[in-house]
């Protein structure tokens, strides 16, 4: 099984050609990819009938809503090379988070002559199986993907116009993951790994001291930070 490594720029002249791309993608170093991993693998094993050796793994590690993430491209590059039979991937989430990229991608990869799985949610294109409903059913998926990250930066943006007028900001240090400029609250450059690192202490899929280790923080800015969650989208 060879593992897509966007720092490895040469991969060699002697390297087999693949037959199943699997794509994963996670928001911080800290995130366990081995569920995901388990699934596609198994996916392609099970439904395929790939061996292990037969296996193309792209990963990423990003909280982007858009498709611009090195792996991810690489995937797409290599499809049009290479005799990529499938691609799998755990869920539609995991792929796209708005409808546009998720249907173009779609149309990409299948009029390549590719066919793409999506494990969680039990939908193919392009591998001649598919049911009339699943075009509709991946649209779906795709839009309620998108809508959740519009409400989520919504409700982020609103939490920060709402601490702007707040006095216990002005004359006191920003908030975890932000920056003060003129009196206003701006994002800092780690607010997107902010934002992924406290929405999975959350969720519980991640301890608060390897969260304040991710961000060379502390507990206790953690645990303020989680308090001020609509500053982050949680």
């Amino acid at each position: 099984m060879r593992v897509y490594d966007p720092a490895v720029m040469f991969l060699g002249p002697l390297l087999v050609t693949m037959l199943t791309a699997c794509y994963v993608r996670v928001s911080t170093e800290e995130q366990n990819l081995e569920r995901q991993l388990q699934s596609v693998q198994s996916y392609a094993e099970e439904k395929l009938n790939t061996e292990l050796s037969e296996l193309q793994i792209f990963r990423d590690k990003s909280t982007g809503t858009d498709t611009s993430r090195s792996g991810y491209r690489d995937m797409m590059e290599t499809l049009e090379g290479e005799d990529i039979e499938h691609v799998v991937v755990h869920e539609i989430s995991r792929l796209a988070r708005s409808l546009q990229d998720l249907e173009r991608t779609v149309s990409r990869i299948t009029d390549n002559g590719t066919a793409i799985h999506f494990v969680r949610d039990g939908l193919s294109f392009g591998d001649g199986k598919e049911q009339p409903m699943n075009r509709l059913q991946m649209q779906m998926l795709g839009a309620f993907a998108e809508w959740q990250a519009r409400v989520k930066q919504m409700n982020t943006k609103e939490g920060i116009a709402a601490r702007q007028d707040e006095d216990d900001y002005h004359h006191g240090r920003p908030p975890l993951g932000f920056e003060k400029n003129d009196g206003q609250l701006i994002e800092g450059e780690n607010y997107g790994q902010v934002c992924a690192v406290l929405d999975m202490v959350v969720k519980g899929d991640l301890s608060k001291r390897k969260a304040a280790q991710e961000l060379d923080s502390s507990r206790k800015t953690i645990d303020r930070a989680i308090d001020r969650g609509s500053l982050y989208g949680i």
